[in-house]
Parts: C-alpha cells; structure tokens; sequence
C-alpha cells in the first residue's frame, strides 16, 4: 500500500473523470485510453468494496475512506509510469473527498489535503443526464441532482479547471477527443489549464485561438496595392440622369425581392467624446483656465466644441439640468460654466453620454423635436429600403445595450410608420463572443489581468459576417449608425436606390449566364461576351493563360468568377477622412482584384506602396448594397468568401500596458474579398459620420 498521498510529479497530460456514481466515468476513461493507445486508472474503491461486500455484504463506512485513498494514489502512480503522452483518471481523491463529506459528513484532513494538492490538466464534470446503472455497491439514484451540484461547487471553489460532458456515450468521445486535442495543443503554446477552460466557456474555437498566435508570432502580410481605383478604372461615374433611371430601376423590381437595412451599431460612444474626457481628467480649475489648458494641450477640438455649444441638439437640456443643479449659474465665471456643462455631459449619474452607443445620443435638432441615428436610420429605411409596405431593418448591438435601442425604437417608430404607411419590423443581433482575440505583449507572451485571467477582446466589425450570414434577404443595404444626415432625406434615399438598382442589373446579367451553362446552353462563341462582363462590368482580370483552357475547363472558371455574393459599393471623393479606400490589389496568387484597403493595411515603410495608397481620390463611405444568394436563390456561406489572410494586427492597452490583439478581416474589407465588386462614385452628401461630437457641428447636421 503507497505510505503517503503524494502523486508522482510527471510531464504526462493528467485528465481527471469527475462526477457522481453512475456518470459514465469508467466508460469514458477506457474509450480515451483505447483512442490515444495510452492507460487509464480504474476506480480503487470499486474492486475493494466489491471484494468487502461479497466477503461479508460489509457496507463502506467512514473508515474505508483513507484506505481507499492510499490505494487510488498507488494505483495512480503505477499506470503514470505506463502512459503514452495522456494518462486518465476513472477517479480521484477529490471524489473520494466528496463522497466523504456527503455521506459521512467528515473528511479526513490528510485526505483532504492531498485531494486539493493534487494535479490535474483537466477535469472532465461527467453530467447525470445518462441512466443510472444498478449494482452491489452503488447507492440509490435519488438525489441525483444534488450530489452533482456538490460536485460541480466542488471544483468551483476550488479553482480546478473543468469542462461538463452531458450528451449519450458517442457525443461524450467526440467531445472530449476535441477537447484533449486543443489541449495539447494550446499547451504546448504556453496556455496553462485554466487559460484553456477560459477560452472554452468563452466559446472561441481553439484553432481560432492557434491561428491568433501565429499570426502574432509571424505577423499578417500588407497588402499589396497596384494602382487607386479611379473614375473609369475600377470606378464607375454616373451622371444625375443616370443616378435616377438606375433607382427608377430599383423601384420597378423592389417587390420581387426580400429587403433588408443593415446597420453596424458600435457599443459605447467613448471615442465620440475622446477629447473631452481628456479634458476633465487633466484640467484643474482651481489651478488653470481653460484656455491655458487648450493652449498647453494644442486642444483645438476643445476650442471649437466652446465655441459652438449653443448649437449642439443637447444643449438646452443640459443647460436646463446645469440651473437645476446650481442655481447661482448664471452669475459663474464663464470657465465654470463651460467646465460644468462638460462635466454633466458625461457625468454617469446625469447624461452619461460617452457611456451609452451612439444609436441613441441626440444628434439633429428639429422644430419639434431632437432625433437620434435610430430614428434617422428608421426616416430612411421606408424611404428606400422597403417592399410590399414593409421596411426592415437590422441593428448589431451590444447586449448591454439592447435595451437602450428597443426603447428608443419604441418612442419613434409608430410616428414615422403611421404618415409613410409602412411597417417596420427591427431585428437584433450581438457580435458572438467566439470571435474575440486573446491580447499577447510585445513579445508575444500571453496577456493576463491582475486577476490572473485571460484578457479578450472583440474580433473587430470583421465578425459581423456571421451576423449578415445569419439574415435570411436578397438584397441588404448596409450603412454606419454614426452617417446619417439631417436634411436631404430624398436625396439619400436616390442614391441608395441607384445602387440597388445596379445591383438588380448585375444580379441579372450574372444569374442569366450562370443558369445558361447550367442548362448547357453556353457555347464557344458565347464565352467572348461573358469574358466581357467579367473584365469591363465587373472588374475580373482574367488570368494570362485562360486563352489556352480548353473550352470545358473555361466553362469551369467563369462559373466559379460568377457564383460569388455581390456587392455594390459608394464611393466619395477623399477629403481626408481617416479609413479605407478602394485599391486594386494583388493577393499572393498574382491574381489582381478591386479591394477596399484600410491604411494600416498597407506597408508604408515602402516608398511604392506609400506613393500608390496618396494617389488614390477616393474614399469608402460605408455605403454597400449586398446580394447575398445565388442564381438559385440559396443564400451563400458568406464565411467562404472570406480572405483570412487580410486580418490586423492592432495595439491595445490593458492596465496600462502594451498589448497586441487580433482583429479579423474587416466586414467590408476582407470579409467581402472575394466578393463580385463594383464601385460607384456617389456624392459626398452622402457620407455624413459622426465620429467626434464635434462632427455634429458640420452642416449636415444642423437644422437649415
């Protein structure tokens, strides 16, 4: 019998099957053991009360408690010495322990000791949702639910890490099999065991995890640009007339199609108040004047955010709570009066405007009334994104603050749907979680809080494919929730119809030949005008030996050119604005293609590089209009079109330090690469974002 409790120290990966009587344990132990050509240690307890039973139907007592332990630790540390690489625990001290304490109400202190000292890779809670199995020396099934609860706290308080296995025998295997993979695997990048479970309950998938880190070890290739996108090369230009016959267009076949307004809602306006949340954490005023600070701080957003007070839509609000709150304001010197006003601005027990999405922060001031981005975005959806008197529209939120939309939807919906005499239906969704990064340092080595836990982050809008994969739509008009405008309405709504209406063209021009070779009704003399479209509609550049194809295998390739999501995207002239444009662009194939380019994609350490990306003249306003099934009207796997390749490396801060995380390939970037493209040069009265409050001061957003 071993002397003492102690495990045998060992590099081998130790699973640990944890969970009451009857759970699937031992079946589950001997099937990881057959699947990894490895060992598994039997449950000690079973053959020696087994044994004890059948001597004198001798019942296990308190006492069986330690002799028990002694020999599962021997047990242990024999098959240790046997294992290949896993080695698993039909049972171990901590089950001893819980047992002990549920039904004896005491456990042994060395037992106890040793049952928490002992270590394990992971634990694998065996659920109770299979049949309770009868025999000499198990206990009755009732109460079931309680010991597993006892067991499930267990490994809880004391920190072990552990995943549930529920399901029949054969999804129990592949999931743990799965399991024990990443494992190893995430191992042997320095993750330890409870970094692991962390991952798993956040529900990113392993091999995302793998990849996140090779991709900071390695690094994400730049892009590689060959020329801007300009009008006539890449960009089409359409006079006024043009612009309206292809939105007449547009309303002619709207019926025929299931329509859909899809808008990127960012979470917390935090950025939009950047400046002035500076402000109030550096500025004294007891000790300095606001303008010594804007003349120390070169703060020139500050400066015009005083100057222009008066003519923010939440003015007179705030204003109205400031003579509440201090009712000798009017006689304060005028720099207590602007610190005052900024401060309840963003003061969370008052406004708390920086804390809350931009979806519902007072941006136009009308006669009657001040709007938010949700309700210009509803004004705009009936006037160009509806069919058959319905209008639908989709928001990406944060859950935290789905609330805060319903809500606001709910005070403005009925007065927009009631004179337009079209029902809006809104729909929700969340970035899913499992399409977070892990935050590594500058040299690579994970990222932990003060806690000790793992520090994730949201993928980037990149994640929002799943959320237009998940819409069931034809066509999807996709815009930002900060870039909307308060006068022009009618405008707007023209130049989103026009590209609906180009979208309609392509769609028919594209299914037309995709159903013909279906049909076998494609011939040699046909291909040249396909090639056509390809090249000069669509923007393909056909590879140099297409030509020398037979004519089977041409037939191939166009198919494959054409079967593809499409989308049709506004282009404004560049003015400056910080973000993407459109390039075309080599990839790692040789094969050139039209591309939005976001500027931290390009290598401007590269003179070449550097010169293409300042000769561009224009700039991606986020205005897309996307046909998301194919000329069968199946809705395409628009994950499969993505350019995992085109994702970004991004410096963060956690507690102050320096961090790299993950951002996936952007939702208009490369999420949409491998996408049929077509751009257009719209109007610049188009492009209206807000991404500082001081945005709101530019004419689009003030009243006329």
């Amino acid at each position: 019998m071993e002397k003492n409790l102690r495990q045998q120290k060992t590099n081998i990966i130790k699973i640990a099957l944890f969970g009451p009587e009857s759970t699937g344990k031992t079946t589950l132990a001997k099937q990881l053991a057959d699947h990894y050509k490895t060992e598994w240690v039997p449950e000690f307890a079973r053959d020696y009360l087994q044994e004890r039973w059948e001597e004198n139907q001798h019942i296990c007592t308190v006492d069986d408690m330690m002799p028990i332990a002694y020999g599962q630790v021997l047990l242990e540390n024999e098959k240790l010495t046997e294992a290949n690489k896993y080695l698993f625990c039909d049972t171990n001290l901590m089950v001893t322990k819980v047992f002990s304490e549920v039904y004896y109400g005491f456990c042994d202190p060395l037992l106890n000791e040793a049952a928490l000292e002992h270590d394990y890779d992971l634990f694998f809670l065996t659920d109770i949702d299979v049949p309770w199995e009868k025999d000499d020396i198990r206990d009755t099934p009732e109460g079931r639910e309680t010991v597993f609860s006892v067991f499930k706290q267990t490994l809880i308080d004391n920190k072990k890490p552990f995943i549930t296995l529920s399901g029949n025998k054969e999804s129990r295997l592949a999931k743990a099999i799965m399991i024990i993979d990443a494992l190893g695997a995430l191992k042997e990048k320095g993750l330890s065991s409870q970094d692991f479970v962390e991952i798993y309950n956040h529900g990113i998938p392993f091999e995302n995890i793998l990849k996140q880190l090779d991709v900071f070890k390695n690094g994400i290739a730049k892009s590689s640009l060959i020329s801007p996108a300009t009008i006539n090369n890449g960009i089409l230009s359409l006079s006024e007339v043009d612009f309206k016959e292809k939105a007449s267009f547009f309303d002619k076949h709207k019926e025929e199609f299931k329509i859909k307004k899809f808008v990127p809602a960012s979470g917390a306006a935090t950025r939009m108040y950047k400046f002035l949340t500076a402000f109030l954490n550096d500025f004294d005023i007891e000790k300095e004047t606001i303008n010594a600070y804007i003349n120390r701080k070169n703060d020139k957003e500050l400066a015009i955010f005083i100057i222009g007070m008066d003519k923010f839509p939440f003015f007179e609000d705030v204003d109205k709570k400031l003579r509440e709150l201090y009712p000798d304001f009017e006689n304060l010197e005028r720099d207590y009066k602007n610190y005052y006003f900024i401060k309840l601005l963003l003061s969370p027990e008052h406004f708390n405007s920086a804390n809350k999405p931009k979806a519902v922060l007072p941006f136009h001031l009308y006669k009657t009334h001040i709007a938010t981005p949700i309700e210009e975005h509803l004004n705009e959806c009936v006037h160009y994104a509806t069919a058959k008197n319905v209008s639908n529209l989709h928001f990406t939120v944060s859950e935290i603050h789905q609330d805060l939309f319903e809500t606001t939807v709910d005070e403005v919906k009925g007065k927009i749907e009631k004179p337009s005499g079209i029902k809006i239906n809104i729909g929700y969704s969340y970035q899913s979680k499992s399409t977070d990064s892990i935050n590594v340092d500058l040299k690579n080595k994970i990222v932990r809080s003060s806690n000790g836990s793992l520090v994730f982050r949201p993928g980037g809008h990149g994640a929002l494919i799943e959320n237009l994969n998940n819409l069931d739509s034809d066509i999807i008009f996709i815009k930002n929730i900060d870039n909307v405008i308060q006068n022009h309405i009618d405008k707007i709504a023209l130049y989103k119809k026009a590209l609906g209406g180009i979208l309609i063209e392509v769609q028919q021009k594209v299914f037309g030949y995709l159903k013909a070779i279906e049909k076998n009704e494609v011939k040699e003399e046909d291909l040249k005008e396909i090639v056509d479209v390809l090249m000069q509609k669509l923007n393909i550049q056909m590879t140099k030996d297409f030509n020398k194809f037979t004519f089977e295998n041409k037939i191939t390739k166009i198919k494959e050119l054409l079967d593809r999501p499409i989308r049709v995207c506004g282009m404004v002239r560049n003015e400056g604005e910080p973000g993407g444009g459109p390039f075309w662009v080599m990839n790692d194939k040789g094969e050139v293609s039209l591309q939005i380019v976001e500027t931290s994609q390009v290598d401007l350490a590269n003179k070449k590089q550097l010169e293409v990306l300042e000769e561009a003249t224009h700039f991606n306003p986020v205005d897309l209009v996307c046909g998301i099934k194919n000329y069968k009207g199946e809705k395409f796997d628009l994950k499969k079109f993505v350019d995992e390749k085109s994702g970004f490396i991004v410096e963060k801060s956690v507690e102050g330090k320096a961090v790299k995380s993950y951002e996936l390939p952007g939702l208009w970037n490369g999420s949409m690469a491998n996408w049929l493209t077509v751009f257009v040069a719209v109007p610049l009265i188009t492009f209206n974002p807000v991404k500082t409050i001081n945005d709101l001061l530019k004419p689009a957003h003030q009243p006329q």
